[in-house]
């Protein structure tokens, strides 16, 4: 089986393409000029013409209409205008990224302190973490207590920073235990 090595984004907005001038197939179209007005229906070789008259471009708005709408614009304008919205949608995403801290059961009290420190400075930053403890061999028959040196960590880290959630409680997966915490907005 072949793996494709593109990256794919989930959440990339389809930009919409517009068809100008000759790309219109269809041979009649419903027309408005750049005021607002409508022109009524006429044939799109008409209509190119009359737009190129008025140095403007017939650009297709709704294709799915029977006949297609159409309208003269200045298609520079319209595409500008299209990136200048996307950039300001883009600028008011929070983007928020999840940190990672490892420990394991036999952690030692000065580690447990540093990384504490680390996710105080990942809360403080605005960014959620997410804590895993692994457990190896033989370690894995005391879920018990990894679980309870995860909940004190959680509970330390809750002592020193305020308005603490807990996105996601101490769960056993995989070959260790697992929580997401994040700073209340």
């Amino acid at each position: 089986m072949r793996y494709s090595r593109k990256r794919t984004t989930k959440h990339q907005q389809k930009e919409i393409v517009y068809k100008v001038n000759e790309q219109i197939r269809v041979p009649e179209v419903r027309v408005i000029d750049d005021e607002g007005n409508m022109l009524g229906v006429m044939p799109t070789r008409q209509a190119i013409s009359m737009a190129r008259e008025k140095d403007l471009t017939l650009v297709e708005v709704s294709p799915k209409a029977q006949p297609p709408v159409t309208r003269l614009m200045n298609y520079g304008k319209l595409q500008y205008q299209k990136n200048r919205q996307a950039q300001k949608q883009r600028a008011q995403q929070k983007k928020t990224e999840t940190k990672g801290i490892k420990m394991s059961v036999r952690i030692g009290r000065n580690d447990l302190n540093i990384r504490k420190e680390q996710a105080k400075k990942f809360l403080n930053e605005g960014h959620k973490v997410k804590i895993e403890l692994n457990l190896r061999g033989r370690e894995k028959q005391h879920k018990m207590l990894a679980a309870e040196i995860l909940k004190n960590f959680v509970e330390e880290v809750r002592a020193e920073v305020e308005e603490l959630a807990v996105e996601q409680p101490v769960q056993y997966k995989g070959n260790g235990f697992i929580t997401i915490i994040n700073k209340k907005p």
